[in-house]
């Protein structure tokens, strides 16, 4: 299907990001390992959150809607075009 590249996409892209969140955000502090927890500034660690939020919750639930709309659509042309049969 033409869906299927948004899909992987999804499955590409959101790994990606969380690695990276890791890798940049992680740091020694006082001689302890500290992850997600080196930032530049508040407003940094507020934005990068927020980011993660987005890239990891709101992206994949946009992308499962759409898919499952077109699911709906598609399952009603067909219903519709088999009662227009039967009838």
């Amino acid at each position: 299907m033409v869906y299927v590249p948004l899909v992987t996409l999804i499955w590409v892209i959101i790994p990606t990001y969380v690695i990276l969140f890791a890798i940049f955000t992680t740091g020694i502090v006082g001689g302890i390992c500290a992850p997600y927890g080196v930032y530049s500034s508040v407003a940094t660690q507020k934005t990068m959150a927020f980011s993660l939020f987005f890239v990891t919750y709101f992206l994949p639930l946009l992308v499962m809607t759409f898919c499952y709309y077109r699911i709906v659509v598609a399952l009603r042309s067909k219903v519709n075009s088999y009662v227009v049969i039967v009838l």
